[in-house]
Order: C-alpha cells, then structure tokens, then sequence
C-alpha cells in the first residue's frame, strides 16, 4: 500500500513526523506500506515554484492514499493568489476528486475540561460532519476583482449541481446508517437558491434511505445549536463553505482543534488524511505541536481507503491510551496532568501502541 506523504508548511513536517513514526511501527508489525514524500502549498512553491507542483500531483495519483500535513505561511500572503499554498491544497482536493470531507468531532472523556464548555454540555460528544468539498463559492466561476463605476469589487459564486449534492448526500446517508441514523442537512434555503436547490436534493435522496431520520437546519440556527446543545447531532451534512465553518466550530468542542482528523474521499474511497488545523507558523519549529489529530487521520487512512481496520484500531486504542495516562501537548495541557512536547506525545504514543 503506497501513501504520498505531504507534510507542507509550518508545524506539517513536525506532526506529519510523528504520524510516520506510528505507521512504520504497524509497518516492522507485518503490515505492508511504502511511504514515499512530495512538496505542497509553500514547501511546494519554494521547491518548484508552484503549491502544487506535477510531480507532487503525480505522486498523489499513483498512491493509494495521500497524508497531508498542513499548509500557509505569512511569508507567502504577497504572492500572486494562484502561487499561495492555500491553492495547493484546493487544486489537489479537485485534481484528485475529493468531493466529501468527513470531520469527526469526538470529545476524549479525558478531555472535557479542556472544552471551552461545561463538561455536562459535551460529555460523551460524537458528531460527525460530512462537508462537501470541490462545489460551492470555493470553486463558483465567475470570480474575481475588478474595477465597476471607478471602485474595486469582489465577487465569486455559489454553485451546486444536482449531481454534486446527491453524491454528497448518498455518502451521508450512508454514513448516518453505520451510526446513529440521524441525518441534519444544514444549507440557507431560506435566502438562497443555492441552498433551496440542495434541500430538494437532500429530500430526494432520503427517500432511499428510509431508516434515517432526516432533519433540516439553517447554518446560523447550526452555529448556535452546535455551542448550545452539540449532542443533539449525529451526522451533518452540509456545503463547502458553512462545513468549513461548523467543522472548525465543532473542534473547539472537543478540547482543541490540535485533536481533529479529518478524510476527503473520492468515489472509490481513495483519499487524503489531514488534521483539520492550519499550519500554526507562530509555533512552527518549536516542538510543542499537538501530533494526535494527524496521528488519527492517520489511522482514518487505515479504516477508510486501506481497508486496515485492526491497525486503525491499534492507533486509536493508542491515543486512549496516552490520554488516560495524563500526557498533553501545550494546547490540551491542564493542572496535574504531564505536558510533553510534540515528539514526546509522537514517543508515548508508539510506546502505547
């Protein structure tokens, strides 16, 4: 099993580090994968001046799946738009197909004191929110800046097609099935049209899918509901823009953003694993980099596209592991528990393993 290994910029080489350490362990175990690097977003500019350079996306395509660490940095934001990092990441979202984001927010009973909220509120928390991810204002032609009536104006546009939201749709439904059969579509029917033809979809797909419990929310209601009362949800499903959103949202429920894994699957189940976290250039070099929400994407690359699920898991059981013997990075640190640095928790993690 091939895996392009992306760690791009900032803190990405750091955690996506730790990450390797975990699966060529499974790898001395028996399990059979050949990791192999490619530059991306700043990394990928520096080196061949481009986000997404040919042999980067070559790679990408020949892998069986692709671990992506994390890409930006200040020292690229006065690059023209189509060289910043952040390009990289969507063309290789759009180059390989990846139309469904799935963003697990599960809270770590350890953890509920690092939530922001009460631990009563978000104890036991298990969502998870499927993003559409090459559709919408991120990807709508026309786009641009020009000058109209002597000022400067912005505009993209926000598009779906029929197919685009029923492919999503099906996959949620799916999803909701292996869980606790309750779907949410969250889109703004109510003011767009966009969103009205996504509802209507939504509904048709239902149909399929009679078991499921099927609800509508607005993204504003969403918003407030997932700080008000998150254990109401168990899968949404939702646009690139508001999952955008709601996803990182969602995070901060759990304790931290630095716990998150995250999968973009194609229609055959290949995909790309990352943390839902940005590339932190403010902490980047200096080792205090929360690793386990790429660590755990890592073992969501083992369940979803390598069919590994005994490996998946090792990893995750791992993780428990660690976090009921007291080890935090920085972002997760909290009286009385043992802070440790990122190769530290990468360390006590393969030692659990």
């Amino acid at each position: 099993m091939k895996i392009a290994v992306l760690p791009g910029d900032g803190i990405g080489p750091e955690i996506v580090a730790q990450a390797e350490k975990v699966l060529k362990a499974l790898a001395s175990d028996g399990l059979k994968l050949e990791m192999e690097h490619g530059f991306i977003g700043g990394a990928g500019y520096d080196a061949a001046g481009s986000p997404l350079p040919e042999a980067t996306l070559k790679l990408a395509r020949e892998a069986d799946a692709v671990l992506l660490g994390a890409v930006g940095g200040p020292q690229y934001d006065t690059l023209d738009r189509p060289l910043r990092p952040e390009r990289g990441l969507l063309g290789i979202r759009k180059e390989l197909n990846l139309f469904a984001n799935l963003r697990p927010a599960t809270l770590y009973p350890e953890l509920a004191s690092a939530s922001t909220l009460r631990p009563e509120v978000v104890a036991g928390l298990d969502i998870m929110i499927v993003r559409e991810l090459t559709g919408d204002v991120y990807f709508g032609q026309p786009r641009g800046i020009e000058v109209r009536n002597g000022e400067r104006v912005g505009f993209n546009t926000m598009l779906y097609s029929e197919s685009e939201v029923r492919r999503v749709a099906d996959l949620a439904f799916g999803i909701a099935m292996k869980r606790g059969k309750k779907l949410c579509s969250v889109e703004k029917a109510n003011v767009l049209e966009c969103s009205e033809l996504w509802k209507e979809v939504v509904i048709e797909v239902s149909k399929g899918y009679p078991e499921v419990e099927l609800s509508h929310m607005y993204v504003d209601n969403a918003a407030m509901q997932l700080v008000r009362n998150p254990k109401q949800f168990d899968v949404i499903v939702t646009g690139n823009i508001f999952g955008d959103i709601l996803s990182d949202e969602a995070s901060m429920l759990t304790g931290s953003i630095g716990m998150l894994p995250s999968a973009s699957l194609d229609a055959n189940n290949k995909g790309m694993y990352e943390p839902i976290h940005g590339s932190a250039p403010d902490i980047a070099g200096k080792n205090v980099a929360n690793p386990l929400a790429t660590i755990l994407s890592a073992a969501m690359m083992l369940r979803y596209t390598l069919a590994q699920q005994a490996a998946a898991d090792r990893i995750e059981n791992a993780v428990k592991k660690v976090l009921s013997q007291g080890y935090r990075t920085a972002d997760i640190y909290t009286e009385g528990t043992k802070k440790v640095s990122c190769s530290e928790m990468g360390d006590a993690v393969l030692a659990a393993l």
